[in-house]
């Protein structure tokens, strides 16, 4: 589907953009493209509702690659890159600071609670000179300085970009505050009595009556049976009958 070619144009109409990107379930997208009006063309935009929320569009003035680089340096798939902006372009006006706000949206990869000294090994610099946008990016090297605090260098990896700021497509104050909404999560009801361990494992605690264990149904058992208690001089009696018994058998029989 992406290899056909398709007439693209963001700002013209973004049914195009938006047909692409909710098949590719993404929120985010950058399209490049070249004509003779707009040579190196680059924009970037994001979505809201299904819908293109802001896009802005730039001119590529010079870019270079990471295999550029001597150092070819890479930094791990997954990676929450550090972002450092400079310069007052960013700051001047309400498009240039929503500008910011879709670059950081762009760039800044998963949300996570915590992040690791040693998990900080990516710096993306986005600095605003006299109208023009660089980007610059590099790798994070910590080493010995002798205490606990390693010695902290910054070294290019690449790519790096040059970019004039071409048209600007943002949505209104109101869209834009919609957007930023976070649905109300439902809160989970407590159940009584009931914990989990630190393997995850679920306990539970029931409250029961004293229980009689006199009357506790078990399984019976032949071999476990036990038999009626009968008096010694009950068994004494009977034992001589016995023997009685077998006198007199033995006397009849002869």
């Amino acid at each position: 589907m992406f290899s056909k070619k398709n007439t693209t144009r963001p700002f013209e109409d973004q049914s195009s953009v938006e047909f692409f990107t909710s098949k590719a379930d993404s929120s985010l997208f950058m399209f490049g493209s070249h004509s003779k009006k707009r040579p190196h063309n680059l924009v970037i935009g994001r979505l809201f509702d299904n819908q293109v929320l802001d896009m802005a569009e730039f001119g590529i003035e010079k870019f270079a690659s990471m295999q550029e680089f001597k150092a070819r340096l890479y930094t791990a798939s997954g990676i929450k890159p550090c972002l450092i902006f400079s310069g007052e372009f960013f700051e001047e006006n309400d498009e240039n600071k929503r500008i910011k706000n879709l670059l950081i949206d762009f760039f800044r990869g998963a949300t996570v609670e915590k992040i690791s000294l040693s998990g900080l090994e990516h710096v993306i610099n986005i600095s605003a000179v006299n109208g023009k946008i660089y980007i610059r990016s590099y790798r994070v090297l910590m080493k010995k300085s002798g205490s606990k605090t390693p010695r902290v260098e910054l070294e290019a990896m690449g790519p790096f970009l040059d970019l004039s700021l071409r048209r600007t497509r943002l949505a209104s104050d109101d869209l834009f505050k919609r957007a930023l909404k976070k649905a109300a999560l439902a809160k989970a009801k407590k159940k009584k009595n009931i914990s989990h361990d630190a393997l995850g494992n679920k306990l539970g605690r029931i409250h029961m009556t004293t229980q009689n264990f006199g009357k506790l149904q078990a399984r019976k058992l032949k071999g476990l049976k036990r038999k009626a208690p009968v008096d010694k001089a009950e068994k004494k009696q009977t034992k001589e009958g016995n023997k009685r018994k077998k006198v007199t058998d033995a006397d009849s029989e002869m």
